[in-house]
């Protein structure tokens, strides 16, 4: 089996690679933070995720072209110091890890409410503490394994999104038995289509980036792809449409046949809601089902993504080396054990908070991939100045549309501060801070 030269093993193909970015990005940010992303913009919500779609593609291209430039690269944080140099990418590393392990922390309680569906009697944590060790299990594999399990969960869930898209044309459109198609009118019914004003639809901002991070976890598998170079480019294209399409729809469909006020108001997903007023027996238990596997399937993503970036770190010394360690299997596992502690941390702040839990680390989430998306555009503006070639992937109108992502990400993330709690902004401010002083730190112990 071919390796990179740092000893993973080059086993994922870019079918892999493309349903584990789906994985990362369709999870609990579409079927639980759906029922928020609407509550705040109302049906102007279609037009958010559009506007976050366009900008997602135009930062994977630059990260698509980074990758084919920089074959010898093993993670978007050598793409990204290749560029603009060793703080950005410290930042971006860090920040990354950070957002990975808290989002599997709060993924992991998302899939215990929704256990709960079934188990009702069962507290909030007991539940979360089964998926942890669960998805501790699956990434303790080969690599192989995990990326063949977390092929067939995203399959499962992109069928029954398919599924989802086409009963609710149907239910949309067609009357039947107690039912009455409503037809469009949702959209404008309640308040019109912007029923919170503009102030709404920047607010919701801060979900749907949230909930279409996950995506640049391409970036993470570039030293256990085969042949990156093409592969990368390829599950960018493929993949991006995709996950769009998977927003798009689902959210045109729930907010035109549920009145837009009353989604956030259910105990159970809008997903489940839809497939309830289907009527046929168990359908509502056959979404709820998918949504767990869904959910399962991107804290997999995560935990592969966190773990990878702790590995990269040893080996570039930068933290214990340790870290590095692989075992048989060619799976690097202290690094996976240490991000699972956090799947454990989820349990005991759920222990306290309840199902609140994801609600509260959303916000911190959102603002993490902000920044993400950020340093990866400003890293492909620098990686082209001066370049007089064209890479085997090229895109017309670059680096227009760089430009025009990252003036999008400054404008939504202004508006983001301005309405996001005051709480949610100064823990994340925290954590940055952190970041930083960690780097200066660590800087000042090298000069001695």
């Amino acid at each position: 089996m071919k390796k990179d030269q740092h000893g993973l093993k080059r086993t994922m193909t870019a079918r892999h690679i493309m349903m584990m970015a789906l994985g990362g990005a369709i999870g609990a940010g579409l079927f639980k933070g759906s029922s928020s992303a609407v509550d705040m913009a109302g049906p102007s919500v279609i037009l958010a995720y559009l506007i976050g779609g366009i900008i997602l593609l135009f930062v994977m291209q630059g990260l698509a072209e980074m990758a084919v430039q920089h074959k010898e690269a093993r993670t978007f944080r050598d793409l990204v110091q290749n560029s603009i140099g060793k703080f950005p990418a410290f930042f971006l590393d860090w920040i990354y890890w950070k957002m990975w392990v808290l989002n599997i922390a709060a993924e992991a309680v998302v899939a215990a409410i929704f256990l709960q569906y079934w188990l009702p009697d069962y507290p909030v944590w007991l539940l979360t503490l089964i998926v942890a060790v669960l998805v501790t299990a699956v990434n303790l594999f080969s690599v192989k394994a995990f990326a063949e399990t977390e092929y067939w969960l995203a399959l499962i869930k992109i069928s029954v999104i398919i599924l989802f898209i086409l009963a609710g044309v149907v239910l949309l459109l067609v009357s039947f038995g107690d039912h009455t198609a409503p037809g469009f009118s949702n959209l404008t019914a309640h308040g019109g289509f912007f029923p919170n004003g503009a102030g709404g639809l920047v607010t919701a901002m801060l979900v749907v980036i949230y909930s279409y991070g996950g995506t640049e976890i391409i970036g993470v598998t570039l030293a256990e792809t085969k042949n990156p170079e093409k592969v990368v480019p390829k599950a960018v294209r493929s993949t991006l449409t995709r996950i769009i399409a998977f927003y798009l729809f689902p959210f045109f469909i729930i907010v035109s046949l549920i009145p837009w006020n009353e989604v956030n108001g259910s105990a159970v997903s809008p997903f489940v809601l839809v497939f309830q007023l289907i009527g046929i027996p168990g359908a509502d238990h056959v979404m709820n089902a998918v949504i767990l596997l869904a959910i399962i399937s991107s804290m997999n993503s995560g935990l592969y993504g966190s773990s990878r970036v702790l590995y990269t770190q040893a080996l570039d010394g930068r933290i214990s080396k340790r870290f590095a360690w692989l075992s048989k299997r060619q799976v690097p596992v202290v690094a996976i054990l240490v991000c699972t502690s956090f799947l454990y941390v989820g349990v005991l702040i759920s222990l306290f908070i309840g199902s609140k839990t994801f609600d509260y680390l959303m916000g911190s989430l959102g603002y993490t991939v902000l920044f993400i998306w950020l340093i990866i555009a400003f890293a492909h503006l620098k990686s082209r100045k001066g370049r007089t070639d064209k890479s085997t992937y090229h895109v017309k109108a670059f680096p227009v549309t760089t430009w025009f992502a990252i003036v999008a990400l400054l404008l939504i993330l202004i508006g983001v501060i301005w309405t996001t709690s005051v709480i949610i902004t100064a823990v994340t401010l925290a954590i940055y801070l952190v970041i930083i002083g960690a780097y200066v730190i660590k800087k000042r112990k090298n000069r001695l």
